[in-house]
Formats: structure tokens, sequence, C-alpha cells
């Protein structure tokens, strides 16, 4: 295996490792406060349940963004790399389909990776600031 793609491939594993334990542990957190909080919120329990909503919208616009300008970018690799395929031949030679199917294995990774991103830094946050709270 290139050493290029293994590292492309491990952060973005162990991001979906962590991104997996942090996620159940702030749901069950927040679904308890829902719980015990009841018809009658406090304060902090509505301070954290308008935080929950928030947090979301912008992790996910911040997520479809960031896709969106790898996705644009990674289109202009592979154009190029399909027009240095199909042109006359260079010094260098036209690059065989596996090398392309490699560079678009490569972007699909890179679109996934900024996608998680802020995802995965907010949720990892959240479970950190929350497991110090206590639910009362």
């Amino acid at each position: 295996m290139p050493a290029r793609k293994h590292r492309t491939v491990t952060p973005l594993a162990v991001k979906a490792l962590e991104l997996s334990a942090a996620v159940p542990q702030v749901v069950a957190h927040r679904v308890t406060r829902m719980a015990l909080a009841g018809t009658t919120m406090s304060e902090r329990d509505r301070k954290e349940f308008k935080l929950m909503v928030a947090e979301k919208q912008s992790a996910f616009t911040e997520a479809f963004a960031r896709m969106g300008v790898q996705a644009m970018r990674a289109n202009q690799a592979l154009a190029m790399s399909w027009l240095r395929s199909v042109g006359p031949r260079s010094s260098r030679g036209r690059q065989a389909p596996t090398t392309i199917g490699a560079q678009l294995h490569g972007a699909m990774l890179g679109v996934l990776a900024e996608g998680m991103a802020p995802i995965h830094r907010k949720a990892v946050a959240n479970a950190k600031r929350l497991a110090k709270t206590k639910l009362r």
C-alpha cells in the first residue's frame, strides 16, 4: 500500500472511531438531561438545549460548505487528469486508468474528510465538556 494512501485513510478512520464513541455519550447525556428537566426547565437546561440546536446547524453548514469546496477542487483535478489522458502524448506519457481511479478514490476520501471534520470537532468537544458537568 502506498504511504500516501495510508496517511489519508488512517486519520479518517480514527476520526470516525472517535465520532462513533463521542456521539452516544453526548446523546445519552442530553436525553437524560431532557428527561430530568421535564416541563420546567432551568436556565442552564434552556441554554444547553439552545446550544444543542445552534451547534448542529453551524457544524452541518460548515461541513456541507467544506465538502462542496473539496468536491469542486477534486473535480478540477480529475478533469485535468482526464484531459491529460486523452490529449497528445507528452514526455511523461498518458495516465493509466488505474492512476485516475486511485485519484478518484482519494478525491472521495478528501470530500468525506472535509465533511466529517467540523462534526467530529464539535461532537468530541461536547463529549469532553458534558462528561465534566453534572446532570442536575
